[in-house]
């Protein structure tokens, strides 16, 4: 593995967090503190190697102190990996062991939901852990928040639509949704009660089962390369990260790409060959922080109506972003970093790095 200082060189803090007894291996990043105390998800899943899993926290909390700013929230950036098989490894000793490593932590950083960890989780992660969002409704907190992430990823697609075609309906639009799960579920809905139609897929069967019986509309392809493949007016990626490869942006028929998964940009330099092809590019922090304000808001004692009223302001920010794109001449996603990294160094220059409070 690469040096962590090189690979994690703008972040404050990583974290190797172990316990035999449990099972439990486990990174946590703390990529920025110059807005306030980090928050991001604990990601639960099987990497091939430990320096895939520093790679992918190291990339993902970066993206959530990006979010957080672009969001106008009074926080910093984090990210937790549990290296393993959720379905195989995960028992409430190896949840609370992690609880105790994210209070060693001191309130630098709060953990909340991600690939492969539920509110449930959540639950018994706070019992060794005060440092916790993202719970279920019975103990006080937001529950799923896949479910401001996918409102939030339609208020952004309702905004480059409005870019794109003058309106902001998706009316008679064709939307592939690439990963059907939580997120992927829910703005399935939202776009087919807009009047769109929707050709979605996933690599659980039973993902796109749950789909279909709810949404009885819903087109299926048997793979991700086929729906890129298919005439689409919008993609939406909606699973893992790096969906939007250089094969994929060739392939596209799209005019818009606008998804929930974090870090689609393969690598630097696909987001100007998006523009060259003509695509639309909705910034995926931008479309998708609505679960981080959902979850955001447990802090002050959640309603899930303030918290909606803010995931509302994301077509505000999504519009603005775009238009900065197009007034500066630059590819959305260098527009979205230009704002954030404002907002970071002209408030965070007053604050430094967050620090416990005595």
């Amino acid at each position: 593995m690469s040096d962590v200082f090189e690979l994690g060189s703008e972040h404050e803090q990583v974290v190797f967090a172990n316990d035999p007894a449990s099972g439990l291996k486990a990174v946590i990043a703390v990529h920025s503190t110059a807005l306030g105390p980090a928050l991001g998800g604990t990601r639960f899943y099987p990497y091939a190697s430990t320096a895939e899993a520093v790679q992918d926290v190291l990339n993902l909390s970066r993206g959530m102190s990006y979010k957080a700013a672009l969001a106008g929230l009074d926080l910093g950036g984090g990210k937790a990996v549990i290296i393993g098989d959720p379905a195989t490894l995960k028992s409430e000793a190896l949840l609370r062991a992690y609880g105790r490593h994210v209070q060693s932590l001191g309130g630098r950083y709060y953990t909340a939901c991600d690939v492969g960890t539920y509110s449930a989780d959540m639950d018994v992660i706070a019992r060794e852990c005060s440092f916790v969002t993202g719970r279920t409704v019975a103990h006080g907190g937001a529950g799923d928040s896949s479910v401001l992430t996918a409102y939030g990823v339609f208020q952004g697609m309702r905004a480059a639509a409005s870019v794109a075609w003058g309106t902001t309906s998706l009316e008679g639009r064709v939307v592939g949704i690439a990963g059907v799960g939580k997120v992927g579920h829910h703005l399935a809905r939202h776009l087919v009660e807009d009047g769109a139609r929707v050709v979605v897929t996933d690599v659980s069967a039973e993902a796109v089962e749950r789909v279909r019986a709810e949404l009885s509309a819903v087109e299926v392809v048997a793979s991700t390369e086929a729906l890129v493949a298919s005439s689409l007016d919008v993609y939406a990626p909606c699973a893992l990260g790096g969906a939007l490869t250089d094969e994929v942006v060739e392939t596209l028929s799209a005019r818009i790409v606008c998804g929930a998964a974090n870090n689609q940009l393969a690598h630097p330099g696909v987001e100007k060959m998006l523009e060259e092809r003509g695509i639309l590019y909705a910034p995926d922090y931008c479309v998708n922080s609505g679960g981080l304000i959902q979850v955001a808001d447990e802090l002050e004692g959640f309603s899930f109506d303030r918290a909606q009223q803010r995931a509302t302001g994301i077509f505000d920010t999504t519009l603005a972003v775009l238009e900065l794109a197009a007034s500066d001449g630059v590819p959305p996603a260098i527009a979205a970093d230009r704002l954030a990294e404002r907002r970071m160094r002209e408030v965070g220059r007053l604050r430094g790095m967050w620090l416990p409070r005595s």
